[in-house]
């Protein structure tokens, strides 16, 4: 089997190294293929040519700018000859690594696997655009979630028959665990994002102005830069905020240390596919104080017994579901860290890879899925593209 995408930086490194030894171990022979090496959003997360044999990056030295599309186009055709392998995965078919993957495998009579966290009607598209998306959704064997509360969000494809299933959005716990027991009486709320509009870190300040005014002695701590830095500096000033710290950018492997000297994650995101932090945060023991927007809340976040939620529109809303927490008592405090390294547990590499054999062998048991005359000319049509205009909003 073949992983395709633009990009497997971050998050991506560790499934990688887990599945190729975790299927190897199962029979099954793996190849990861990521088209470009320059221009993820994760810029502090460089692209490093390994000797791995079973990983390979198409264009190293560029980003998807740099290329034409007809290059890209055969390049990755090129390389899934060359492996000829029995199923693609692939990432949603907007993107050029899912739109060829399929295109691929449907000429070449092999399964299709379409990895997405995106909610399927989470961006609106007008009636053909979204017609035309879905047709070539509808060529997959199996769609492959985060978790299972997407189920009701793509029940259209699943009702045409399209194998389900889960666990994709999982990080290595062990490396966020707490050794020992998790002190929460550090009186720290970090937040961790990039300083870009749409995590919304402006309303957050304001929100924070309100839990100073109640002397509460929490300080907020900001980790991540961007474009938004020097305008949400001259926020806080504007705010006369003394309680808050932007750290700038860290290191992943940096992230632990800040989360042992936290008490809690807020993160107050206007839209989120997933929001891996989350993870992260609850593998190292924190409650949560989570946007309504962020689509890891609906799976990961149990109102009340591991953290609350609040719309991000919302500040008297954020600052009230702040203080909530703030004002909990410590042994409250302690068993939301407890359920949330609980809960967690279920989202692990070795579920990805237990769930992933299992549908791998039921997917290769079914029927072929062949395109009708119309979504084969829709897939020789179109080639995908790598959209990077959310990145900065």
């Amino acid at each position: 089997m073949v992983i395709l995408h633009n990009d497997f930086r971050v998050f991506w490194r560790g499934r990688l190294s887990y599945l190729q030894t975790f299927l190897g171990s199962n029979g099954f022979r793996f190849w990861a293929v990521e088209l470009f090496g320059e221009g993820s959003p994760y810029t502090f997360d460089t692209y490093e040519n390994t000797d791995e044999c079973w990983h390979t990056c198409l264009f190293p030295h560029n980003s998807s700018e740099d290329i034409t599309k007809r290059e890209i186009e055969k390049a990755v055709l090129i390389e899934l000859d060359r492996l000829n392998a029995d199923i693609i995965i692939g990432p949603s078919i907007v993107f050029y690594a899912g739109a060829l993957g399929v295109r691929w495998a449907k000429k070449n009579k092999r399964k299709f696997i379409m990895f997405d966290d995106a909610r399927h009607l989470q961006v609106k598209r007008n009636f053909l655009i979204q017609w035309i998306k879905d047709k070539l959704i509808k060529q997959a064997d199996g769609l492959w979630f985060p978790s299972e509360d997407y189920k009701k969000d793509y029940a259209y494809f699943h009702r045409k028959g399209i194998y389900f299933f889960y666990g994709y959005n999982c990080i290595d716990n062990q490396l966020f665990k707490f050794n020992g027991e998790k002190k929460l009486d550090n009186n720290v709320i970090v937040c961790v994002a990039r300083l870009v509009p749409i995590k919304n870190i402006d309303n957050l300040l304001k929100a924070w102005q309100l839990v100073e005014q109640k002397n509460t002695d929490y300080q907020l701590v900001i980790i991540g830069d961007g474009p938004l830095y020097p305008d949400l500096i001259k926020l806080k000033e504007d705010l006369n905020l003394k309680k808050v710290s932007f750290i700038g950018a860290v290191a992943n492997s940096d992230i632990p240390a800040y989360f042992s000297q936290a008490d809690a994650l807020i993160l107050a995101s206007l839209s989120e596919t997933w929001g891996l932090v989350v993870n992260e945060a609850m593998a190292g023991g924190l409650p949560l104080l989570l946007s309504s927007y962020i689509n890891a809340n609906q799976a990961l976040l149990a109102e009340g017994t591991n953290g609350f939620s609040f719309n991000p529109f919302d500040i008297n809303g954020m600052s009230e579901a702040i203080l909530s927490f703030i004002g909990l008592r410590i042994e409250i405090k302690r068993k939301m860290s407890v359920h949330s390294t609980t809960m967690i547990d279920s989202m692990s590499y070795e579920k990805m890879g237990t769930q992933l054999i299992g549908a791998l062998r039921d997917i290769n048991n079914k029927k072929m899925r062949h395109p009708d005359p119309i979504a084969f000319a829709l897939l020789n049509l179109w080639s995908g593209q790598y959209n990077k205009s959310g990145w900065y909003k």
